[in-house]
């Protein structure tokens, strides 16, 4: 289990075997890599950087974010199928996750729970 200070919850990554990539997939939204991320992923892949960026990657304004593809009933990061396919490599924003600053405000449970089995709130 990984508990984290300011978090009500923690997290057991056992259940990321069973779970169907929940924080993979859902409503579209924002994957951020930067320049560190994106020359570990090119070379994890095997290519060139500049390449990757065209490829796999949409500008935001000064930043990137991995492309999604349209996934069941949502949509999944480009790199999800049946699992990570960059899980060695992937960007902070992934290995984060459930510990991001937004779970730890409580109106947000409801949506953590839904979306992570792994997740078991400390009793109160």
């Amino acid at each position: 289990m990984i508990s984290k200070d300011g978090f009500d919850f923690k997290f057991n990554p056992d259940a990321c075997k069973k779970c169907e990539g929940n924080c993979c997939i859902g409503e579209s939204g924002y994957i951020w890599v930067n320049p560190k991320e994106i020359e570990a992923i090119a070379n994890f892949l095997g290519i060139d950087k500049n390449i990757f960026i065209d490829r796999f990657l949409i500008k935001v304004g000064y930043k990137y974010s991995i492309k999604e593809k349209p996934y069941k009933k949502g949509y999944a990061c480009i790199f999800f199928e049946n699992g990570c396919k960059i899980y060695p490599v992937r960007p902070n924003q992934c290995k984060t996750f459930p510990f991001w600053e937004r779970y730890k405000d409580e109106r947000y449970y409801e949506e953590l729970k839904n979306e992570c089995p792994g997740v078991i709130f400390n009793e109160k």
